[in-house]
């Protein structure tokens, strides 16, 4: 294990140590100090935020960078505790579950459920949470950083959750699990490895990945949003309905409407959304320069 490897590996354990309270004190810490030292983080928020907020007043919309980036600190502090402590602590810690009765008819037509979890909140809870209701089945891509594979993998599958490759393989588990009734877990706002189309986010064009759309065709599956939301005290899990245009066989369709179900997550808590995440890197017209640095 390189050195790199194991000084991440040391802080994820000696974080997760610490209960929600204070790993969550320490995030705001260190997110306080990536908003100070004015790295890539907040620069490339404020540009984000000024695509996808134009008409915002710029002093709100500059608060809404600096917490932006201050919450994603937080998330990071949260998953190591989360993933290190037995899971009815965590459990312990979702104050509330709004409109999981979306999830309801599963048991009733024996359809899958493909949830769609933007970056929004602790999306890491609400997948353990998810996998506590029945079978679930979600794409894994090993970390950069070797060392942390079997802490990440270990948190993740915690509560029974099957992880499958991103790739080919991966995808006909993920229609093999949906035609089985199961829960299958997506991550719809980040750049596809395979398969992408553009579509409006926020009313500009981003490359949208087009699994989700081709799941939905080839299994005639329900879909829900849903994410973690950070609120005093712990969690709120939260369940959305997904616009029935995103079952439309015509692919544009389907992925104007995935897009508005990820910003509908957004709108419920804009502070809790990885705004740093170069969402519109890659245009129509070829690759992006908006996020070069001048």
């Amino acid at each position: 294990m390189d050195i790199k490897g194991r000084l991440a590996a040391g802080a994820l354990k000696l974080i997760g140590k610490l209960p929600l309270r204070w790993s969550r004190r320490l995030g705001w810490v260190f997110g306080q100090m990536a908003v100070l030292t004015r790295g890539d983080s907040l620069r490339i928020s404020r540009i984000n935020l000024g695509l996808c907020y134009p008409a915002m007043d710029a002093n709100k919309r500059e608060k809404l960078a600096r917490d932006s980036v201050v919450h994603t600190a937080i998330t990071g502090c949260e998953v190591a505790t989360i993933w290190h402590q037995p899971w009815n602590h965590s459990e312990d810690q979702i104050v509330r579950v709004r409109n999981q009765q979306l999830l309801s008819d599963r048991a009733d037509d024996g359809r899958g459920v493909l949830v769609l979890m933007p970056h929004t909140g602790n999306w890491e809870i609400f997948g353990m949470y998810l996998a506590t209701l029945g079978p679930s089945t979600a794409l894994y891509a090993p970390p950069k950083i070797a060392s942390l594979d079997p802490i990440i993998r270990a948190g993740r599958e915690a509560t029974g959750t099957t992880m499958v490759p991103t790739n080919m393989h991966g995808v006909r588990s993920l229609l093999k699990a949906l035609k089985a009734g199961n829960i299958v877990m997506v991550l719809p706002d980040q750049e596809p490895d395979m398969g992408g189309d553009f579509a409006p986010f926020f009313g500009k064009p981003a490359l949208t990945m087009t699994l989700a759309h081709n799941l939905l065709q080839r299994t005639g599956c329900r879909c829900v949003f849903g994410f973690g939301k950070r609120v005093e005290g712990g969690f709120e899990l939260v369940f959305l309905p997904a616009e029935q245009a995103i079952y439309s066989d015509e692919q544009k369709v389907s992925l104007a409407a995935m897009n508005r179900g990820v910003e509908a997550c957004i709108a419920e808590a804009p502070e809790q959304y990885q705004w740093e995440y170069k969402r519109f890197r890659k245009q129509p017209e070829g690759k992006s320069r908006i996020y070069r640095k001048s």
